[in-house]
């Protein structure tokens, strides 16, 4: 089968991504041979493939080399083969969720990482959702516990997640407020957002407004500033803001957030979102129900997977990077 490959850590994806002829990957009892139709690329692709910072190492993916074929993890596409242990899954099916090496023709993926195809989308949109989905959910649900009628702030509303998390904070019946830079004002917009802030002309925290549920999702703006944003009695969810340090990779706020939340009014904290197969069912309900689509930037052939990564560190996708197989 035609993959990309990865033999070492690196951040240019040039310099380390290679389009291979490789062998099927074998599967165990418990696991599920998908037929990838097409992946996705985000932020944590760069940091697998980076193997940055460098406790990204420990978590499972490579102490000295990669683990894995390659730092494709999100898919969709049809069921090629399952384990011997493998129940409620069967060849045929389509399905999307989260494999391994998923930037190939097959990845195996275990059935507590899928969920069938939602019917209304094709693969390339249901490839765009897996991890920036879960993730936005979880962050609007979960650690925002965003209600009807609150006033919702949303950083980095363009991106992959943040594109997600504008839809499900406003089917939520949130009045959501986006924020991102000229250019995607017209993006976030189209989303659904109530407003939209531009942080190149202005602050968010310059004004009197101000938020009970604060989602940030991209920048690295100081707690200090983003907490005079808030309600007194509001919550600070920081799912993004990396940097380019190699031990804490901007990991050192979401910490400093946590350990001074217990001495304020205010709730602030991070959390690692959870790859499962529930929340993933969730997902397809709201998407088959219409509300909420992924916003998707731009296609790429399963060739060009160093571009489209690329694309995504220089910091012009709105939406989602898909990778077509």
């Amino acid at each position: 089968m035609k993959a990309i490959v990865q033999h070492r850590y690196g951040p240019a994806p040039e310099d380390v991504l290679r389009l291979q002829e490789v062998a099927r990957p074998t599967i165990g009892d418990d696991d599920v041979l998908v037929r990838v139709r097409a992946a996705s690329v985000d932020r944590g692709t760069w940091h697998v493939m980076a193997g940055l910072p460098y406790p990204i190492r420990v978590a499972g993916f490579g102490l000295r080399r990669p683990k894995y074929l390659n730092p494709g993890r999100s898919l969709a596409g049809t069921v090629e083969a399952v384990g011997t242990g493998v129940t409620g899954v069967k060849p045929g099916d389509e399905v999307f969720g989260i494999g391994n090496g998923s930037f190939a023709e097959y990845a195996r993926a275990r059935t507590g990482k899928l969920a069938p195809k939602p019917a209304t989308l094709f693969f390339d949109q249901a490839a765009a959702v897996p991890i920036s989905g879960l993730t936005a959910l979880q962050a609007v649900r979960d650690h925002g516990r965003v209600r009807a009628g609150q006033q919702v702030l949303i950083i980095g509303a363009s991106g992959g997640v943040g594109s997600f998390a504008v839809q499900i904070a406003k089917a939520s019946g949130a009045e959501v407020t986006g924020v991102c830079s000229t250019a995607k004002v017209d993006a976030v917009r189209a989303l659904g957002a109530d407003h939209v802030v531009d942080y190149t002309t202005a602050d968010i925290a310059g004004g009197e407004h101000r938020y009970e549920v604060i989602l940030d999702i991209g920048g690295n703006r100081r707690l200090s500033h983003l907490r005079r944003a808030l309600t007194p009695r509001g919550r600070l969810v920081i799912v993004g803001g990396e940097t380019e340090g190699r031990w804490l990779g901007g990991t050192d706020r979401p910490v400093r957030a946590q350990l001074l939340s217990p001495f304020v009014s205010q709730k602030l904290g991070t959390f690692v979102a959870s790859e499962n197969a529930k929340d993933l069912l969730t997902l397809r309900e709201l998407i088959e129900s219409g509300k909420i689509a992924p916003a998707i930037d731009r296609t790429y052939p399963l060739a060009e997977v160093a571009a489209a990564i690329r694309h995504m560190l220089e910091g012009r996708a709105r939406g989602k990077i898909v990778i077509t197989v």
